[in-house]
């Protein structure tokens, strides 16, 4: 990291909209989250903006369906895999960029905040953990469970990672990149073969294709010192359920606050029934309890303050459009709100 990031209780979101049109996602974006703007993904706009399908396209033999991504292995892949590698070491990134047929946002994003003051523009990818997970092959075999496919899994979507960072260089110099990596949850159960090394080496391995800001968001709960140890500047986590989990791991959250790590709180619910009973205030005072937790394990209450993002629990496109516009307007007051207690000079900017 550069210059150190500071961002005192910015919001930002995750990624994810229930809306069709790219102009109304960006919109509500924008107008939300003026000073960490980010591209809306789309789901229900085609089945090619599903968070696998949408990093999927450079990949040999990848088959998209209605309701699955898989390869197919009877093909010859090799020469697709070696050329994933080449490009990694080359730092060639010209064939991995997001298309409008794949991410209907990314464009209408680039437009629409061109000339605004911003503090950063942030994008996201799939963590190649969730991606080789979720993508197998014809027998319904995760790709990650084969080491040649997970090495190149990771390859690709680094330079998928780099490739959007530099387009995003163009709206802003300071930059975020996320990887979404929601099946970390998973890990360490029975249902999921893969070691802690494995985990961290390969998303070590997409972090370092990120030269900005570099952040991972998981939804669930998992080992939060894995994501700790990797060369990651936010860590993103739904607070508003797993508070109490992240508090387990003080020593390893010290020590990534004392590097100049920043921790994005998912505090603004995006299940509707919970999103329906909450207001600024509740979140506020549910913010600062799961804030206290760390500070009752010794960690520094100013550091943690200032260290600090507001964002939903995780992507909002579970939600109608209505109540994405509800989650969204209730992360931003909840940012003035911190801000205003702790920053009241603060109007715009780190």
């Amino acid at each position: 990291m550069g210059k150190p990031f500071v961002p005192r209780g910015l919001a930002t979101a995750i990624g994810s909209l229930p809306h069709t049109d790219p102009e109304a996602g960006c919109a509500l974006m924008r107008r939300h989250l003026p000073e960490i703007p980010l591209w809306p993904q789309l789901p229900r706009r085609s089945p090619l903006e599903n968070m696998y399908a949408q990093y999927s396209r450079a990949f040999p033999g990848v088959q998209v369906g209605d309701d699955r991504v898989w390869v197919d292995r009877a093909l010859d892949l090799t020469e697709g895999l070696a050329r994933i590698l080449a490009d990694s070491e080359a730092g060639q990134v010209s064939g991995y960029g997001l298309t409008p047929q794949y991410a209907a946002g990314f464009g209408a994003f680039l437009e629409r905040v061109q000339g605004g003051p911003l503090v950063a523009a942030k994008g996201q990818v799939t963590g190649p953990v969730s991606w080789g997970l979720t993508v197998t092959d014809e027998a319904r075999r995760p790709l990650l469970y084969d080491e040649t496919l997970a090495q190149a899994i990771a390859q690709m979507l680094r330079l998928q990672a780099a490739w959007q960072e530099g387009a995003l260089r163009a709206v802003c110099l300071q930059t975020i990149v996320f990887l979404d990596e929601p099946y970390l949850s998973a890990f360490g159960s029975a249902f999921v073969s893969l070691s802690r090394e494995q985990a961290a080496s390969l998303i070590t391995t997409t972090l370092e294709g990120i030269s900005g800001l570099r952040g991972v968001h998981c939804c669930g709960n998992t080992d939060w010192s894995l994501l700790l140890e990797t060369p990651l500047d936010i860590l993103n986590f739904d607070a508003y359920s797993f508070a109490v989990s992240l508090s387990l791991y003080p020593e390893a959250l010290s020590a990534f606050l004392e590097r100049g790590g920043v921790i994005a709180w998912g505090i603004v619910p995006n299940e509707a029934g919970a999103l329906a009973g909450e207001d600024v205030d509740s979140l506020l005072a549910r913010l600062e309890e799961a804030m206290g937790l760390l500070v009752a394990k010794g960690l520094d209450v100013h550091r943690l303050r200032a260290q600090c993002l507001i964002t939903p629990s995780c992507g909002l496109a579970g939600l109608t459009e209505v109540q994405a516009g509800q989650a969204l307007s209730l992360t931003a007051a909840v940012s003035r709100a911190f801000r205003a207690r702790y920053w009241p000079q603060t109007q715009r900017g780190h």
